[in-house]
């Protein structure tokens, strides 16, 4: 069974699959300034729910960013705290790649980078790029974007990736089904891809 979770941004997510991806329950919500204290005790209301207990978990794939700096070490945290406790491998998913796989009618996906930029990742791109707000706000097109990012950018068109980590279970599946080992435990981080505010190089 593998746990998927997505803390990238204040829009939380998780998920229960089978060894092929198939899903077992998924749940998504908006958390605010809640990541920190919501995402364990929702990840085991979920495996109970579903009938599934956290000795049941074979694999974990967590969803590695970028996006919110808190948001990340707390999911990355639990994952590779109960990849550790059960000694079962653990899988790194580039989040924006997650949240675009859940919804093929997005053009891209943007998570906040700043008060005044973001991260997009553009459909077909093959890594994001750090954009100011007015290169993102005027768009016609569909963007995935966390609620609290489409609010403080003005983008009419943004749908919130409350779906992310299905697609990362999905996309984990296929990864381990390659390579069973999944990705190092030790030296797995987030990808922050810059420094959080206050923190230099």
């Amino acid at each position: 069974m593998i746990v998927a979770i997505e803390s990238a941004s204040t829009d939380l997510s998780l998920a229960i699959a089978g060894p092929d991806g198939t899903i077992v329950a998924h749940a998504g919500w908006t958390a605010g300034r809640r990541q920190g204290s919501e995402l364990l005790p929702r990840l085991l209301a979920l495996l109970d729910t579903a009938g599934r207990a956290i000795t049941d978990v074979t694999s974990v794939a967590v969803g590695i960013g970028p996006g919110s700096f808190t948001g990340l070490r707390v999911g990355m945290s639990i994952g590779k705290g109960v990849a550790l406790g059960l000694g079962v491998p653990i899988v790194a998913v580039p989040s924006l790649e997650a949240w675009l796989a859940a919804e093929p009618g997005a053009a891209g996906a943007v998570a906040r980078a700043g008060a005044r930029d973001a991260y997009l990742l553009e459909r077909g791109a093959s890594a994001p790029v750090l954009v100011e707000r007015d290169q993102v706000s005027g768009r016609d097109a569909v963007v995935i974007a966390p609620h609290e990012l489409a609010v403080a950018f003005g983008l009419e068109r943004s749908v919130p990736p409350l779906q992310a980590a299905m697609a990362i279970a999905t996309i984990a599946a296929a990864r381990l089904a390659a390579d069973p080992a999944g990705d190092d435990l030790r030296t797995l981080e987030p990808a922050y891809l810059r420094a959080p505010r206050g923190i230099g190089p």
